[in-house]
């Protein structure tokens, strides 16, 4: 891998997260929050309905790396139905190293939306760390799961990120949180001017159809600056910082 910004050399996942500490000096009233997304050379953030098959196994590490910076992970709803998420950090020697920089061995998982979800996936059924499931709807219960799961009701048929994240640094002590999608979270957290950084994976392919890392318009322009661009072979890695 090759850094081309900042300082141009040679590099890799690991190194360029080594010094990485989103949990120090998070916002007041919520957490860091930084998003993770893949994307093509036309823009599109999933092939045949998955984004997993956008990235490299570079692109995975990436992820991986990142998820284990981060006090919670938060998905929406309608990502977990497609992707059906296990433990977020599957190695013990992964969660150890995660509590020796002073963060839980298993980040909190948050997911956004309706409680219609795949309650036989893995992140469920494993049993390890805990998910927070924020809901507008009012009435459906999770089943009995392995994971320990909380369920948070927002009485006015929504759910408020701004909210909810003020929350998750009150009541969980969420310092930093990475969110991986999908599109209409990340254009709710951009909306609300709460999306501090966003790494963006830019694979070497053309797809022509899907959806985008974005849904819909946002009510301004979000300005960003480029923090780190990676190369390793064709594939780009870009970290970029909301002015």
């Amino acid at each position: 891998m090759q850094r081309l910004v900042p300082d141009p050399g040679a590099t890799s996942v690991a190194d360029q997260l080594e010094s990485y500490r989103p949990w120090h000096d998070p916002p007041a009233g919520r957490p860091r929050v930084a998003l993770n997304f893949a994307s093509t050379l036309d823009g599109r953030a999933a092939i045949e309905g998955r984004s997993g098959k956008i990235g490299s196994d570079t692109d995975t590490a990436m992820l991986v790396g990142l998820r284990q910076r981060f006090d919670a992970v938060m998905i929406g709803a309608g990502t977990m139905r497609v992707e059906k998420y296990g433990r977020m950090i599957g190695d013990p020697a992964r969660r150890e190293r995660r509590e020796e920089l002073g963060l839980p061995g298993d980040p909190l998982v948050v997911i956004v939306g309706s409680l219609d979800l795949p309650w036989d996936a893995p992140l469920f059924t494993d049993g390890g760390g805990q998910v927070l499931l924020i809901s507008a709807e009012p009435e459906d219960e999770p089943p009995a799961t392995a994971t320990p799961v909380e369920v948070v009701r927002e009485p006015d048929g929504r759910v408020d990120v701004t909210v909810a994240l003020r929350r998750l640094r009150e009541e969980h002590g969420v310092r930093a949180l990475l969110c991986e999608g999908g599109p209409h979270l990340h254009s709710q957290l951009q909306a609300e001017g709460v999306a501090d950084e966003l790494f963006l994976t830019i694979a070497p392919k053309l797809v022509g159809a899907g959806s985008t890392i974005l849904e819909g318009a946002l009510p301004e322009v979000a300005e960003l600056e480029l923090g780190w661009l990676l190369r390793e072979d064709s594939e780009l890695f870009a970290r970029y910082l909301r002015r």
